[in-house]
């Protein structure tokens, strides 16, 4: 990956292993916008961006997503809370084929547009064919994803195992479901972590590492 050349880095990541954090302490560190599901949800049902709506500002300009943006004057270096407050999103269970295709094409405008970080979404997929593209599976054991789950929700051990299995198939159907392949098929990615034993600043490093060298 070049960081000379406009450049996206997408992160899919288990719920638990703190791949939401290791992506935005990326994109801080390499000074881009960092995406992710909540965000490019609220921008959809915000400025209701369909579909079709899409397609018809894409057939108005060249390059639809910069132009939008630049209609929303949103500085390159904003963060989800400061654009739109809240953070809630559709479960993957919930997302119909007219969602995940107005996704998929804000998505590529969005890295057609500048350097970014993403977080989730299938962006692994959408974006396989971006000619400087960094895919990157975060993963944790799941004694390392109970405890975090416990400690970020203030919840009880069963709650926390419920969810993390709830969420796990969800986001494994989707996945299949629109991209014809598995989240955990390590082929789809250039670098995979386990972040057992680790920080997110150590994680952050060694993907840091990676790049520059």
């Amino acid at each position: 990956m070049k960081l000379k050349d406009k450049f996206v880095i997408t992160i899919n990541r288990e719920l638990g292993s703190g791949g939401r954090t290791i992506g935005k302490l990326l994109a801080d560190r390499l000074g881009v916008p960092f995406y992710d599901k909540a965000l490019i949800q609220e921008l959809e049902k915000k400025y209701d961006l369909t579909a079709q709506e899409i397609e018809r500002l894409k057939g108005q300009k060249h390059n639809w997503w910069a132009d939008f943006k630049r209609s929303l004057k949103i500085m390159p270096s904003f963060a989800a809370p400061q654009l739109i407050p809240g953070s809630s999103s559709i479960p993957d269970f919930l997302i119909t084929d007219d969602i995940f295709q107005s996704e998929k094409e804000i998505l590529k405008g969005i890295a057609a547009d500048e350097s970014c970080v993403m977080a989730g979404r299938s962006a692994f997929f959408v974006l396989r064919d971006h000619p400087n593209h960094l895919s990157i599976l975060i993963q944790a054991g799941m004694e390392t994803r109970i405890s975090r789950l416990m400690e970020k929700r203030n919840i009880s051990r069963e709650e926390a195992v419920k969810i993390i299995k709830d969420v796990d198939k969800a986001r494994e159907r989707y996945v299949k479901k629109y991209t014809g392949t598995s989240r955990y098929d390590t082929r789809n990615y250039d670098l995979v972590f386990n972040v057992d034993g680790h920080t997110e600043d150590d994680i952050v490093d060694l993907i840091m590492n990676y790049i520059q060298k």
